[in-house]
């Protein structure tokens, strides 16, 4: 079992920034892949980001609607993965979450999430 924690999320203007954080509970870089999905009011859960584990490069893919804004990464030492959102819109609005998966051609999630963490972008 892996418990994930999310933190980092709040209440920010357009145009802002803020760094998401999950935490896991043990080391998870060598096997899995993981990623950041989103949800807002009404609409389904959408993956935003994903990184690949260490043994398969540690690459990145992003969702277009965030591509060149958001930038996932990993420190594998203190088991976190991060997501850096720069640029922020009213629609980047929504409950973020973590997710520990795999790739098959495209990313793959287990069935291990955080509890989410809110991101609100206003004025």
């Amino acid at each position: 079992q892996v418990q994930l924690v999310e933190s980092g999320g709040g209440l920010v203007q357009p145009g802002g920034s803020l760094r998401l954080s999950c935490a896991a509970s043990r080391s998870t870089g060598s096997i899995y892949a993981m990623a950041w999905y989103r949800q807002a009011p009404g609409q389904q859960r959408e993956l935003v980001a994903s990184i690949s584990s260490i043994s398969s490069g540690g690459r990145t893919n992003y969702a277009d609607s965030v591509k060149g804004r958001f930038t996932i990464s990993r420190d594998n030492a203190k088991n976190t993965v991060y997501l850096q959102m720069n640029s922020l819109k009213p629609e980047d609005t929504a409950v973020y979450y973590c997710n520990l998966g795999y790739y098959i051609g495209t990313y793959r999630p287990h069935d291990y999430w955080g509890q989410g963490t809110q991101v609100t972008v206003s004025s």
